[in-house]
């Protein structure tokens, strides 16, 4: 889950959809079985796909009202029509995780008549989203059939060629690069190119394939909009936070900076690697989302003491460079101006 304070960047742990398997053993089916016996064939069912259906429920012993039982006792989550989890491994999911749970759901309804797409394929594809609506499970007609929102699914009509799908844990998926700009093409570009820069992040896609896939769709609806993120994204951001900095730096007007810039010493010895910089201007920039220092931890090792380790970095940065730090948080985003204000206060143009 995200630690409070934090935006709603999810960071994909996919769960695999795997085939739909069915309940097949008579000694959980007979009288004799216990529900705890129950629980544990059903248990075996979300460790693979996060869910287990009614059908399924019935064939291991249950009886509706079993199920009505055991979801007032909030020992087990309706999450659609037909589909049941456990609430104690629901709970455990974030918004991505569960939103995966739910296209395993319904794709296993809908059959081979539909391919996942849009950001629920850019889910399935392990991507980091941010700014992303995950409510409802986004697939693609592979039928004729005609557009809609149905439930907790729309369904998109479009044009899907065989070399445009993969499958992704066993799932009709169309491939990454067309998934971000579908997605993108119904968010904000700040969005948009966080999407982006996830799938190039962990080469899910690379710079021309985005780009030709772009060429491709440019003028389908919603897509227009696109030009300036396609053009704008680079796998080099290191996260959301270094995506929307660098949106940020562009809708204020600022240089462009040099990303992962190396700072070394006079033996040429590598003391760090600033997200950002701005060579010309005398100035060095960090993203700081609240779990960096977390992640920086050593065994044994107390936050206090990252966070002291990551000061004497920056006071390296600084002494090598004899550059100023604009450091950002997330809260910083939210009041766009105040960066730009910074960065000049702190610039200092070089030759």
């Amino acid at each position: 889950m995200t630690p409070p304070g934090e935006p709603d960047v999810v960071h994909n742990e996919a769960i695999s959809a795997g085939p739909p398997q069915e309940v097949s053993s008579e000694r959980h089916r007979g009288g004799g079985a216990t529900e705890s016996d129950r629980v544990e064939l059903l248990r075996g069912l979300t460790a693979a796909v996060g869910y287990f259906t009614r059908p399924q429920a019935l064939s291991a012993g249950f009886a509706d009202k079993d199920l009505t039982r055991l979801v007032r006792r909030r020992e087990l989550t309706r999450f659609r029509r037909g589909a049941y989890a456990f609430s104690d491994e629901w709970s455990r999911l974030d918004a991505v995780g569960r939103h995966n749970v739910r296209a395993n759901a319904v794709m296993h309804s809908l059959g081979p008549s539909v391919a996942l797409s849009h950001q629920s394929a850019a889910a399935r594809h392990g991507l980091d989203l941010w700014g992303l609506p995950l409510g409802k499970v986004h697939v693609t007609r592979l039928d004729a059939a005609t557009g809609r929102v149905e439930g907790d699914v729309v369904h998109h009509e479009g044009k899907i060629a065989d070399e445009d799908l993969v499958t992704v844990d066993g799932l009709a998926t169309v491939r990454a690069e067309r998934a971000v700009l579908e997605a993108g093409s119904r968010v904000s570009n700040e969005a948009a190119l966080a999407l982006f820069d996830a799938g190039l992040r962990v080469k899910a896609f690379d710079r021309a394939a985005l780009e030709r896939t772009f060429e491709a769709m440019e003028s389908w609806p919603f897509m227009r909009h696109l030009h300036i993120p396609v053009r704008m994204a680079d796998g080099r951001s290191g996260s959301i936070g270094e995506s929307r900095g660098m949106w940020a730096f562009f809708v204020l007007g600022l240089p462009r900076p040099v990303l992962q810039y190396e700072v070394r010493d006079l033996t040429g010895a590598l003391i760090g690697i600033t997200d950002w910089a701005w060579p010309d201007h005398g100035v060095l920039g960090e993203f700081d989302g609240r779990v960096k220092y977390g992640r920086l931890l050593r065994p044994g090792q107390q936050a206090g003491d990252a966070v002291f380790q990551e000061k004497r970095r920056e006071d390296m940065l600084r002494e090598a460079t004899q550059c100023a730090m604009l450091r950002l948080v997330w809260a910083d985003y939210d009041e766009r101006a105040s960066i730009g204000d910074r960065f000049w206060r702190l610039s200092r143009k070089i030759g």
